[in-house]
């Protein structure tokens, strides 16, 4: 589903057409960028995540424009990973030890805190969730044709706007039972999108190199499998 997509479907499911005043294009236009921005800023989904680059220098505070506040996960400078802290913690370390050159950063607000005596150099990048923008208007097939976040990998989420929209006609013609129920309706597919990501991502491991955060425990012995004896140990 496009722009274009969730009109028709607005339409036809509402039983209106772009000739009246109550459902006119701007309207519908304004309405749909108004239900995409809920429904992308619903859940911290898997299509608004972004990556942003820059040429480093040694300056502490960052600031990446069209990024949502305290959504960065991760930093590199110069191919070297970063290790993220809570703000305080961040502000504790800067006081104690100002001129040490722990990889470490911090975010607070719309704003990215990175320790300028890292021992890198190179290119920033940093990941994190991007605020999407409205979808804009332009040349009648031109503007319908362009995409939601939702339309490579999660159609689901133009089913809500669609639900959502469809609300805010219902709201609009006095029918307030009606336009809470789509609103929940709107809702619930979200939910039901954002578990489906979730168990897709279940699968997700941590490599062993790295320990991860759990072991393997052997409930006959009670011993984690690390402590056992193994095979030709010796």
């Amino acid at each position: 589903m496009n722009r274009g997509d969730i009109k028709t479907e607005v339409l036809v499911r509402s039983g209106k057409d772009t000739t009246s005043a109550w459902t006119s294009e701007a309207f519908l236009n304004d309405w749909i960028n108004q239900s995409h921005r809920w429904a992308a800023g619903y859940k911290p989904w898997v299509f608004t995540e972004g990556r942003t680059s820059t040429t480093y220098t040694t300056v502490e505070e960052w600031d990446f424009e069209g990024y949502k506040a305290d959504s960065f996960r991760l930093v590199q400078v110069g191919g070297k990973l970063l290790r993220k802290l809570n703000f305080e913690d961040y502000q504790i370390f800067k006081e104690e030890s100002p001129s040490a050159n722990d990889r470490v950063f911090s975010d607070f607000g719309g704003l990215v805190f990175v320790n300028t005596s890292i021992d890198a150099s190179g290119t920033l990048t940093a990941w994190g969730q991007f605020m999407p923008a409205n979808i804009p208007d332009g040349d009648g097939a031109t503007a319908d044709d362009l995409d939601t976040v939702f339309s490579e990998g999660g159609d689901e989420g133009n089913e809500a706007i669609v639900l959502d929209v469809l609300s805010k006609i219902a709201k609009r013609d006095n029918k307030k039972d009606e336009s809470a129920a789509l609103r929940n309706e709107a809702k619930v597919t979200l939910e039901e999108l954002w578990k489906r990501t979730l168990d897709e991502q279940y699968q997700y491991q941590t490599h062993e190199d790295r320990g991860g955060l759990w072991k393997r425990f052997n409930v006959l012995t009670g011993r984690d499998t690390s402590d056992e004896v193994k095979r030709d140990q010796f």
